[in-house]
């Protein structure tokens, strides 16, 4: 099968990439560096031009309003020359829970790409996945005062980036679901316990403070970040990732 990989460069489009390439799938990378701008519909004919799938892990430069603006536009763009092109599949990554959380920006903008994926003509996927571990310790510094971090107690089931990576390859190689396929990791913490988690395996000289105010995860209410029942499960868990980093 041929695949056309839209941020292919990123932590989840060039793991894909180097999956299916792997399993013999012919696979062209499409990123800004190749011609390719999701945004202008810049390139994109030619980026899908004889793929049976595309893959669209292209993220916003910013996650804040404008970010609304970025998946709107590609969305729309992507779903025009996907169609165009004749693809048969079209397969996003967005989040678990995200049109639950409307009142965060760049959670909008995500809602608002998959609604047009969803509403397009193209048969689609989307991939909804939990927080990454890779992004943890962004999450820290997004709170971090001097040698305090504050975080909320809000649930989430971080998930590995490598285990995202074969679950976008998986469902991307598979029948269009029409639909959405929710996974996660294998545990649930309290984000200020996870952050204690990461200084502890790798101390720096910061400690958490249980801020239930702190940054934006202290907008979420319950445990909407947290995989719902029957989702798809990764097989590595935070620790272990930890010790192997």
């Amino acid at each position: 099968m041929k695949f056309t990989v839209l941020g292919a460069s990123g932590l989840i489009g060039s793991q894909s990439a180097e999956r299916l390439a792997a399993a013999g799938h012919d696979v062209v990378p499409a990123t800004r560096s190749t011609g390719v701008d999701v945004v202008s519909g810049e390139g994109l004919r030619d980026a899908f031009s004889g793929s049976d799938v595309v893959i669209d892990v292209t993220n916003s430069p910013t996650s804040d309003a404008s970010s609304v603006d970025f998946f709107e536009s590609s969305a729309n763009a992507v779903g025009t020359a996907a169609r165009e092109a004749g693809v048969g599949h079209l397969v996003i990554l967005s989040i678990v829970g995200v049109d639950r959380v409307p009142q965060l920006d760049y959670y909008r903008a995500k809602t608002a790409q998959e609604e047009i994926v969803a509403s397009g003509r193209t048969p689609y996927s989307i991939v909804r996945a939990t927080q990454f571990f890779e992004f943890v310790e962004a999450i820290m510094s997004w709170t971090t005062d001097g040698g305090v971090v504050r975080l909320p107690r809000t649930p989430l089931q971080p998930i590995a980036a490598s285990d995202v990576a074969a679950a976008v390859v998986g469902t991307a190689t598979g029948s269009p679901l029409q639909g959405i396929r929710d996974i996660g990791g294998p545990e649930v913490f309290a984000l200020d316990e996870l952050g204690r988690i990461a200084l502890a395996a790798q101390p720096d000289g910061r400690s958490v403070v249980t801020d239930d105010r702190a940054g934006p995860f202290a907008l979420v209410a319950g445990d909407v970040l947290v995989a719902p029942e029957g989702s798809d499960l990764g097989p590595m868990y935070y620790g272990d990732w930890l010790e192997r980093r």
